[in-house]
């Protein structure tokens, strides 16, 4: 029986000893671990146990993330910062921007069994990021273009930054580009 194990940018960035009293917006299930879980995550990828990085992506409307934690949505957006997340802790632990791709790219497009997806070569689409792996972007909630912008990422300076992203080659706007996946998969 085929077996995997993934993890998302949520659980490889945040810690358990940085969420703030009646910080919601940091609310997932599983909840946030310790840095010696995040330690392990990590371990996990360098080693291919874990194979994949996906996003879980959760949003929530500001008024479902009430201050107290039995009652706040469980849930983190992570989108939008996914990528530049995951890049931040990588390149801080000594990975490079192939192992990032290759985890949250090319290894879960095989999973899926999604054809034409998940690295550049004739034949695929024209799925494609111009990234910065040098810039600094300081995450500011109220400019992501989530419908609502909530994160635990607010005031936190990231490295790396999304410049352009093309869907099947064509640059993506802020309007809606994808399609459904309906065929079935082996």
């Amino acid at each position: 029986m085929p077996v995997s194990a993934e993890t998302c940018p949520h659980y490889l960035t945040l810690a358990a000893e940085q969420v703030p009293e009646g910080g919601t917006a940091y609310k997932c299930c599983p909840p946030i671990r310790s840095e010696s879980n995040r330690d392990l995550l990590w371990d996990g990828l360098r080693r291919g146990v874990l194979s994949c990085v996906v996003s879980d992506h959760s949003p929530s409307t500001a008024d479902l993330k009430v201050p107290d934690f039995a009652a706040a949505w469980g849930g983190i957006s992570s989108l939008q910062l996914g990528l530049t997340a995951v890049w931040t802790e990588a390149a801080r632990r000594g990975h490079g921007l192939a192992d990032v791709v290759r985890w949250m790219s090319a290894a879960p497009a095989a999973l899926a069994g999604i054809a034409g997806k998940g690295g550049i070569m004739a034949g695929n689409d024209a799925d494609l990021v111009a990234f910065d792996p040098a810039a600094d972007t300081l995450v500011d909630a109220a400019r992501l273009h989530h419908r609502n912008p909530v994160t635990p990422y607010h005031g936190r300076t990231l490295k790396g930054a999304v410049l352009t992203t093309w869907l099947r080659g064509r640059p993506v706007d802020g309007r809606p580009h994808g399609r459904p996946i309906l065929e079935a998969r082996a």
